[in-house]
């Protein structure tokens, strides 16, 4: 897959981003790079390769799952939290919408 110009304009008017003739170029340049990365990555024979936890594990097993059990630690105090807000309803914080 690669991008033209016309799709690197169409998605810097989508991000709300000004870019010069120059930068849309160079951005052009930089975003087919990424894609050309990503076919060669996509072209590796993984088959048989178990995914790590880490990326550190490939180089030391040992620090891989050096992960801390998932239990409970704190106490809920969602009540007390949501004690001082404005609004809440069912245990979730009301905001005002911003968007319409």
């Amino acid at each position: 897959m690669s991008l033209d110009l016309s799709d690197v304009k169409r998605i810097a008017n989508l991000a709300k981003l000004e870019l010069s003739e120059s930068e849309i170029v160079s951005t052009l340049g930089k975003l087919n790079g990424i894609f050309s990365l990503v076919e060669q990555l996509k072209a590796v024979d993984t088959t048989g390769i178990t995914p790590l936890s880490h990326p550190i594990a490939a180089l030391m097993p040992e620090l891989g799952l050096r992960l801390r059990e998932d239990i409970v630690s704190e106490t809920n105090r969602r009540d007390d939290y949501q004690a001082v807000a404005p609004a809440t309803q069912d245990g979730l914080y009301l905001v005002p919408k911003v968007l319409e």
